[in-house]
């Protein structure tokens, strides 16, 4: 959503903006935690026990901690190629048909990633080697669709107020 970042930025946005930040710090970590298990591999053969299991769940979580910034921004991917030539009002239409999908798919992922999750409860599935329930990776990624809604939802207001402007 191209201009978004002249919009007012309110409680939602700053919810996002330290939502990300917090993915931000698990990448970090991840990173450290790779490097630690890789070095001490090297040099006392042995790296750190279920270090895989560990990226792979931070990993999922800070991916979706970066949606509701994303689609709050317009820092989604765009293809500005074909919207280059159009007047002001076939752009600000087709960012709210864009709004409209994001709303639509983030209540989709959100529906079945809630249903994925009670999946994963019932049944109560672990990781290999440090036995860690799958579904405690659930939570951050629900609250970071449940952000991504809220989201969509602000991002397409804007949309619909600036195609209803008077040009």
């Amino acid at each position: 959503m191209p201009g978004a970042a002249q919009e007012p930025r309110g409680l939602l946005y700053r919810l996002a903006e330290i939502w990300a930040l917090i993915g931000g710090a698990l990448l970090l970590a991840i990173a450290l935690m790779t490097a630690w298990s890789a070095g001490s591999g090297w040099l006392f053969g042995r790296p750190l026990p279920g270090d895989v299991e560990l990226v792979e769940m931070l990993t999922a979580v800070s991916v979706f901690t970066f949606l509701p910034y994303c689609q709050l921004t317009g820092a989604n991917v765009t293809a500005d190629l074909f919207t280059a030539r159009a007047g002001p009002r076939t752009v600000a239409a087709l960012e709210s048909a864009g709004a409209m999908i994001a709303l639509a798919f983030s209540l989709l992922l959100l529906w079945q990633m809630y249903k994925g999750f009670l999946d994963y409860r019932r049944y109560v599935e672990t990781t290999t080697i440090l036995k860690i329930p799958i579904w405690a990776a659930y939570p951050p990624a629900l609250v970071s669709l449940a952000l991504l809604v809220a989201s969509s939802f602000a991002s397409l207001r804007i949309a619909i107020s600036r195609a209803r402007r008077p040009r």
